[in-house]
């Protein structure tokens, strides 16, 4: 029987050091590839640092793999920065982890290892795939580590793309994970998780929107709920739902971003309270244990990646649009935000916030 290949997605973090190694022993031969994303040479604790690629190297050195950096600017520029871009500046804040991984991760690396003979594309991701024995669906899966659980970001791989994708870490804890790179000998080992934005890794979005279109966003006001005027801001387009720190403002008590409205460059602030929804709409919707949603269902969902499931109910609606109804209200549901739904371990399918009901 030919040998199985395999193209290993190697950011130069631990965790896909050991998926490449995880791989080599379960008996595929690998070639370790690292994407060139974004040019970042300071962008310290994100995924894109100057070292990053010479760590992968170092460790597909080591196992004796291939290894290749491909330049897929280009591809990230167009289908996750200037997406970012043009999110916030129509008042959504998006979730470019999940783009990059629908685009660049599992669409664009996907093709360039077909196109290398390979079978799979394999990441360092904690999450699981298996395939139904009833209909024949791959289905997307919680990881064993519940703490670091990925499947949200993953909630927008086509069937296509899940039949090709392995991710070896499934079935382990990071402590496990780490373990086997230090009795590996990695010089990762004990490298730190990526905690941020590639291209934005201060986390300031507006100084960031500012730079990448060479324009300034203009200042306007504060409103309270009642629609006074209370202040100035530095430019709608920088602020989020559910926003406290960096207002700059003085009321007597905490307030929280609570709307935008982009045309008039206005942000609402008020109370907690008033950032509590049951119900959502959503589109783009991929759906992993049947081709669409067409009947109620129960499911347990999340409406950012660090939000804990909530008993919710979807219901599907005309033109690939679903809405979401928590069984209680949840606190700043983010137009632009993925909403991921599931049953037990499973991931029934994930969309895209278009927007929160009263």
């Amino acid at each position: 029987m030919e040998q199985r290949k395999a193209l290993i997605a190697m950011s130069g973090g631990v965790d896909s050091s050991v998926a490449a190694y995880l791989t080599q022993q379960a008996g595929f031969c690998c070639i370790g590839a690292n994407m060139r994303l974004y040019d970042a040479p300071d962008a310290q604790g994100s995924c894109c640092s100057a070292d990053d690629a010479q760590d992968a190297r170092s460790v597909a050195y080591r196992l004796g793999m291939p290894f290749y950096v491909f330049n897929f600017t280009e591809d990230f520029r167009c289908h996750v920065v200037d997406s970012f871009v043009r999110s916030y500046e129509a008042g959504l804040t998006p979730n470019p982890c999940v783009a990059c991984n629908r685009h660049l991760k599992f669409g664009r690396l996907l093709r360039r290892a077909q196109e290398l003979g390979c079978d799979y594309v394999v990441t360092g991701h904690y999450a699981r795939v298996s395939q139904s024995p009833e209909t024949g669906r791959y289905l997307l899966q919680k990881a064993a580590d519940r703490a670091k659980d990925q499947s949200y970001f993953l909630c927008c791989l086509t069937q296509a793309q899940l039949s090709h994708v392995r991710f070896p870490l499934g079935e382990l804890t990071k402590e496990e994970v780490r373990a086997i790179a230090q009795a590996q000998g990695f010089r990762n080992a004990g490298k730190r998780d990526s905690q941020d934005i590639c291209f934005v890794p201060d986390g300031d979005y507006l100084a960031f929107l500012q730079a990448y279109n060479g324009k300034p966003y203009p200042a306007g006001d504060f409103l309270d709920a009642s629609g006074h005027v209370v202040g100035r801001h530095r430019g709608a387009a920088g602020y989020t739902l559910g926003q406290r720190k960096g207002l700059g403002l003085a009321m007597g008590q905490p307030v929280y971003v609570c709307g935008k409205d982009m045309q008039h460059n206005t942000v609402t602030v008020g109370a907690e309270a008033a950032l509590f929804h049951t119900t959502l709409l959503a589109s783009d919707w991929f759906w992993f244990p049947f081709p669409a949603l067409d009947a109620p269902m129960r499911v347990c969902a999340k409406a950012r990646s660090r939000m804990a499931e909530q008993p919710a109910t979807v219901y599907p609606l005309a033109d690939g649009f679903a809405r979401v109804e928590f069984d209680e209200p949840q606190r700043a549901i983010t137009p632009g935000q993925a909403v991921v739904l599931y049953d037990g371990d499973t991931v029934v399918g994930g969309g895209t916030i278009t927007e929160v009901l009263p």
